[in-house]
């Protein structure tokens, strides 16, 4: 792993070999960055306060070595990227602008791809962790995450079932709680509805009446314009000299009619004058039956005019809701009203059989919720005997022989909470379950919180035997440990090492420490390191071998380098962890 401009390492070469790989130094020399460099690989957040003071961007170049058929390494090709000779090439930019990039196999993706490759590469864990286990929600997702499927099945199906009930006690809260706004609702939509039906207007019927009460208001001055018009066209009885249009059009034809047979011309002239002698005898017909015809009743207009009152009340009323943006109210958007109006309130009748359904629905959701959360806690039970004894035979590898872990699993009560067997047990979306990690450091000790009942040295390695027990049950090819020792010393920090060296067996281990306990028992030793040249601060990351790695112990041992008592004790550090080997 390369990385260069991140935090006060300027530009610094990480080779973690295989097995067991202790990274130390100085406090705030920068073992830190290590940490962070890995986690910006992984797909981890991109903090632009990161990025060294004047540089431009952070880079973190990473080759991870794997084998073609690795899940990350099929992922990774499924994105378009190319393993370099076995190993994947992964890089990491961070602007000082906050932008971030991300590089898979020569091929530029999405950070999330990161994350997504991580899942299948590297375990980290640090004192962040182990501050998270200390709550009970975060016992019981590791108490889940080490039974996996025997618990993640149940689960699954759990919170579907809780989900639905929650949707269900919802819908069921809204209809009740709001019973008396929709019944005003409901009286409001029969009011009208009624007085619609009252009217029985007719889909068009207002333009129709507007049309006849117009004829109607004018059927005087109608009738003798077509009877005028009548006399002009046919004659006037009254008057026997009068010319009218009928007689001129006749003498017309005749004139052109008798000498039609020498010009054909003529003849298509005298067709026409035919033809409009009887359109206008037509015309003159209808004007005689729509003077006979025309209705001049009063009473009739005063029931048109009734009728169109009645109309526009109910337009002014229920129309103009619907009839917004189209120009005005007409019975069309009454019609339209009351056919919504009549759904709706079909709607709000049918409450009280909607409540019936979902009261029974939810009554269902319930028992079925109460069976599968119990066959979660049995899960979660048998998965907790497995856990607690894999963790308490850890401890007894970490200097604590006679500490014992259990688990305590008991359900929720809640006042408001689902009744079950007499008792109000509270129902979330895990489960009922809360899940505690108990520890009796020796014996006649009564469990205890760890929280409570643990010492800081005690804590950190129960921690560290929990994430071990992880590592069991979810294997991944490396595993990043940042202090998690912290706290630990003397015997406890060997046996601390010489866990972490048996871990290193099967996968690759990076330890950040500060002890040389542990740091001893490593395969391999990293040192950073800070220097001051000028107003720049610079860290590099060195290969400590011989006489180095023995100097590096002694300052972890007594401060000093050059001591001979220390430099003695770290040459019996480095052979005990050798013979142990």
């Amino acid at each position: 792993m390369r990385i260069r401009s991140l935090g006060v390492i300027d530009d610094a070469v990480v080779e973690l070999s295989p097995g067991f790989t202790a990274v130390t130094g100085e406090t705030g020399a920068g073992k830190t960055m290590v940490v962070t460099s890995l986690g910006l690989l992984l797909g981890g957040r991109a903090d632009p306060a990161l990025v060294r003071i004047g540089a431009k961007a952070a880079v973190v170049e990473g080759r991870i070595v794997m084998r073609p058929d690795a899940p990350a390494a099929v992922r990774a090709e499924e994105a378009g990227a190319e393993l370099d000779d076995g190993a994947l090439l992964i890089s990491r930019t961070v602007s000082a602008e906050g932008r971030s990039r991300a590089h898979v196999g020569g091929r530029s993706v999405p950070v999330g791809l990161l994350a997504e490759l991580a899942d299948d590469l590297v375990a980290v864990h640090g004192q962040t962790d182990q501050q998270g286990l200390l709550r009970p929600a975060r016992q019981r997702q590791a108490l889940d995450r080490y039974a996996g499927d025997a618990v993640a099945v149940p689960l699954e199906k759990y919170a579907g079932a809780y989900r639905r009930l929650r949707a269900v006690s919802a819908e069921l809260e809204e209809i009740t709680t709001r019973a008396r706004e929709r019944a005003q609702e409901a009286d409001l939509l029969r009011f009208g509805l009624d007085e619609i039906a009252a009217v029985e207007p007719l889909a068009g019927e207002d333009d129709e009446l507007a049309a006849e009460a117009e004829r109607l208001g004018h059927a005087e001055s109608l009738a003798s314009a077509a009877q005028v018009a009548h006399a002009a066209l046919a004659g006037n009885p009254e008057d026997p000299e009068g010319i009218d249009a009928n007689t001129l059009v006749a003498g017309a034809y005749r004139a052109l009619e008798s000498v039609r047979s020498h010009d054909p011309a003529l003849g298509a002239l005298a067709e026409r004058i035919g033809e409009l002698g009887i359109l206008l005898g037509d015309v003159a017909g209808e004007l005689a039956g729509y003077a006979d015809d025309l209705d001049a009743d009063p009473l009739r207009l005063a029931a048109v005019e009734e009728r169109r009152a009645a109309l526009t009340q109910l337009t002014r009323k229920y129309g103009e809701a619907a009839a917004a943006g189209t120009g005005g109210s007409t019975v069309a958007s009454v019609l339209e009203w009351a056919e919504r109006g009549s759904a709706r309130l079909l709607e709000l009748d049918g409450d009280d059989e909607r409540i019936t359904e979902l009261t029974a629905e939810r009554d269902g959701l319930r028992a079925e919720l109460s069976l599968l959360a119990q066959a979660l806690t049995d899960a979660r039970v048998e998965a907790a005997t497995r856990f607690a004894s894999a963790v308490t035979e850890e401890l007894a590898s970490l200097a604590m022989p006679h500490a014992r872990v259990t688990i305590d699993i008991r359900q929720a009560e809640d006042p408001d909470g689902v009744e079950v067997d007499g008792r109000r047990v509270a129902y979330g979306p895990s489960g009922a379950d809360e899940v505690e990690l108990l520890l009796a450091p020796h014996p006649g000790a009564q469990p205890r919180p760890i929280a409570k009942g643990a010492s800081g040295g005690e804590l950190s390695r129960v921690m560290l035997a929990v994430e071990v027990v992880f590592a069991g049950s979810d294997p991944v090819p490396t595993y990043l440990f940042d202090e998690v020792d912290a706290g630990v010393g003397g015997k406890a920090a060997v046996e601390v090492g010489r866990r972490l060296a048996k871990l290193a067996k099967s996968a690759q281990v990076v330890v950040v420490t500060h002890l040389p306990q542990v740091a001893a028992f490593a395969d391999r030793q990293l040192l950073v390191e800070k220097t001051v040249d000028g107003a720049v601060t610079r860290s590099g990351v060195t290969v400590l071998e011989g006489e180095d790695r023995i100097r590096e112990l002694s300052r972890m041992l007594a401060g000093q380098e050059d001591s001979e008592t220390a430099r003695a004790h770290a040459e019996e550090l480095l052979a005990a962890a050798r013979a142990d080997a």
